[in-house]
């Protein structure tokens, strides 16, 4: 099992829309093969910043399988016009 540790900076002011918008896009990551689970936190000292923790079962089930899919563009278009900057991972 690998750990994805991706952190996620929101627009500041879109806080509360993206985690309701999180939901969908947790759906589509969650039915990708070798998918475990997910966390998404919230940064205690900086209010728009999310830590993103996904369990992938190999690595490849991450850089290949997930984001080689259409299902990875699909969570990049409803992810990405939250987001300030490409998120660390």
């Amino acid at each position: 099992m690998i750990l994805e540790v991706a952190i996620l900076d929101v627009k500041v002011g879109e806080e509360k829309e993206f985690e309701a918008t999180f939901a969908k896009a947790s759906r589509i990551i969650s039915s990708m093969q070798g998918y475990i689970s997910h966390q998404l936190q919230r940064c205690i000292e900086k209010q728009n910043r999310y830590i993103l923790l996904v369990n992938w079962g190999k690595l490849e089930d991450h850089t290949i399988g997930f984001r080689g899919s259409e299902q990875y563009q699909e969570w990049k278009k409803i992810t990405t016009s939250f987001l300030r900057s490409i998120p660390n991972s």
